[in-house]
């Protein structure tokens, strides 16, 4: 798996994921937070969601060349897309799998799912509702959309849990037309 350089925060940014790993993203943010990590990450994309999900990525609207590394894989039950997401980050192939639950995740099945990515050496993320983390899980970011002077691409990245670093929140402009984001600073600093 390659990590994409970005010029405007460096290659050490706080919200690059940890390979070989399984993350989660909450938040009414969470699908641009996946997005942004869409351009940080090579090869194909997978996309596992439920079926019955009204709301899905549309290549239209998705940041240039995303589209065509999307596949998007639609699941009939829980069970199935766990299932989809564990056979998904076991291969080498995908760059990011991206699965969005609707029930919270046990311990055991957040525990297959991280055994999963490391064995494929493939990141993964959870797109998940508040509430609905797993112990199991590398990260825990809530992802919220933050109103700006004139435009609505500024966002509020926490980062709550971290195995093996600091947690912490970063607000930034992110326009989503390339993988180049800008820290934002507080008022007042």
């Amino acid at each position: 798996m390659k990590i994409l350089p970005d010029p405007a925060i460096g290659p050490g940014a706080p919200f690059l994921l940890a390979p070989a790993r399984v993350h989660e993203a909450e938040g009414e943010g969470r699908r641009t937070f996946a997005l942004f990590q869409t351009l940080q990450h090579a090869g194909p994309l997978f996309w596992v969601l439920s079926q019955h999900q009204a709301s899905r990525p549309m290549p239209r609207g998705l940041p240039p060349g995303v589209a065509e590394r999307l596949h998007i894989v639609e699941a009939r039950s829980e069970t199935d897309l766990l299932w989809a997401t564990e056979e998904a980050l076991r291969s080498p192939v995908p760059g990011l799998v991206i699965a969005e639950p609707a029930k919270p995740l046990s311990l055991t099945a957040g525990r297959r799912l991280q055994l999963a990515a490391e064995a494929g050496q493939t990141t993964g993320l959870l797109l998940i509702h508040a509430g609905q983390g797993s112990n199991a899980a590398e990260t825990r970011w809530k992802c919220d959309l933050v109103a700006g002077p004139s435009d609505s691409t500024r966002h509020r990245w926490n980062l709550n849990k971290n195995k093996k670093g600091t947690s912490g929140f970063w607000t930034l402009h992110w326009d989503g037309t390339t993988a180049a984001c800008h820290m934002v600073s507080e008022t007042g600093e």
